[in-house]
């Protein structure tokens, strides 16, 4: 099942993703306005029980960031063993995970531009998952972590990197340029830990295979991500949280090999989907 929201007829729903379109249900549920209501309210299963013997709604319609109203999203930095490396500043693999926030006007959906601005051309991609929580909870362990999410979905966390470089202590100017990244296309609900343990995340640019790798390579687990974050803030449902990408940014080519107007940047893991944007240019 895939949840997504999305825009038709100049109204922004959301839905489920069916075979030549979309099935509307935000007007089932009025109580639940966006999608990151439901999960919010623990709306979510409910949404996907509703779907059975539902005609589609909508064929004509435009994917939006998949909860464009979500309060609180969280990235997870260098997050992949050789991703660390890959700064050649020669230090050794952190002890605690580096994390930064994002804002939901950083990114756009599925099928949408991303957005390069005329103050800097460094805009680079970086293929990841993103988990949806669904279960509040503070000081969560490990061993029940899992049980806190609620949906999974993809991330093209989008970065201008010259101004990640702007201070000594910095990170959030860079990865917030509006629509410089995207997230969804949809999500999907969690129901096994192989969907996350066994998961392979691809990124391609143009075809051209630029990032593989496993979840289960990650430095820091996302059963120790939710165990970490959880100590200093009590995770609420509807929270975002972007785990980590792998080796292979453009970033990281010599020379670098940022995105320009007419590439198309796909991230792709089996189980959930692919994430598919162009890249323009901001238009003044």
């Amino acid at each position: 099942m895939r949840i997504a929201t999305y825009s038709a007829e100049g109204r922004i729903h959301y839905g489920a993703v069916a075979d030549g379109g979309m099935i509307a249900l935000s007007p089932e549920f009025p109580q639940w306005p966006t999608l990151w209501d439901a999960v919010r309210a623990g709306g979510f299963s409910e949404l996907i029980a509703s779907v059975a013997g539902k005609a589609v709604s909508h064929t004509d319609f435009q994917y939006e960031m998949v909860m464009p109203n979500a309060p609180r999203i969280l990235c997870v930095g260098v997050n992949f063993p050789d991703r660390n490396a890959e700064y050649k500043d020669g230090s050794a693999q952190p002890k605690y995970m580096s994390l930064f926030p994002r804002f939901a006007s950083g990114f756009t959906g599925h099928e949408q531009p991303l957005i390069r601005p005329p103050e800097n051309h460094t805009l680079d991609y970086e293929g990841e998952v993103a988990i949806v929580i669904g279960k509040e909870g503070r000081r969560i362990s490990q061993d029940d972590a899992y049980d806190h999410i609620a949906a999974l979905t993809l991330c093209n966390e989008g970065t201008i990197r010259d101004w990640v470089r702007h201070a000594k202590f910095n990170v959030t100017q860079g990865k917030n340029w509006d629509r410089s990244g995207s997230l969804g296309p949809w999500l999907v609900p969690f129901e096994t830990a192989s969907q996350l343990d066994d998961a392979r995340i691809l990124t391609r640019v143009n075809g051209e295979l630029r990032q593989d790798d496993v979840l289960s390579r990650m430095v820091f687990s996302i059963r120790r991500e939710i165990e970490y974050i959880s100590t200093f803030m009590t995770l609420q449902p509807g929270d975002i949280i972007i785990t980590g990408t792998p080796t292979g940014a453009g970033a990281r080519f010599d020379p670098p090999r940022y995105l320009a107007p007419g590439d198309v940047v796909e991230i792709e893991v089996e189980g959930i989907g692919i994430l598919r944007n162009g890249v323009a240019d901001e238009i003044l």
